[in-house]
């Protein structure tokens, strides 16, 4: 007899199902000692005309960012490296290392993915995703005849 109950809600929330599904799929790598533990966190916002992601990558340079679409899948890539020498009378020390991360999302089919905007800020990466016109489209209402 077990002593331990797991409990599944009878209707997941929204935010399960935005998550868990297709959509925004991720895929992850992380490399290095340094710097990068664990993936850079990212947020995701959708407003009605565009998804927002944010990702906490402190440290960094806009330079260090790789940002790419190919076949429908945004992929975010850093690769980092430094070198620290330092001489003396008597010694030399010289120390490098070497860090990257790689995270990799799947594109809603309702993403422009070629009017994708990117920028970084205080530690921070956004990048704006604008939805397709046909996915802005409102409801419109039909009188009864």
């Amino acid at each position: 007899m077990s002593l331990v109950k797991f409990h599944q809600p009878a209707f997941p929330s929204l935010v399960n199902r935005f998550f868990n599904d297709d959509f925004f799929q991720s895929y992850n790598q992380v490399a290095g000692k340094n710097e990068f533990h664990n993936l850079p966190a990212v947020n995701v916002k959708e407003s009605e005309g565009n998804f927002q992601l944010e990702l906490a990558a402190p440290g960094l340079k806009k330079e260090d960012f790789k940002v790419s679409v190919h076949e429908n899948r945004l992929v975010i890539s850093v690769k980092k490296e430094s070198q620290n020498e330092e001489k003396a009378e008597k010694y030399s020390r010289k120390e490098f290392s070497y860090s990257s991360f790689q995270r990799a999302f799947v594109l809603p089919k309702t993403v422009d993915g070629e009017k994708i905007e990117a920028s970084y800020t205080d530690g921070i990466l956004y990048l704006t995703l604008p939805k397709k016109e046909e996915a802005k489209a409102q409801p419109r209402e039909i009188s009864i005849a």
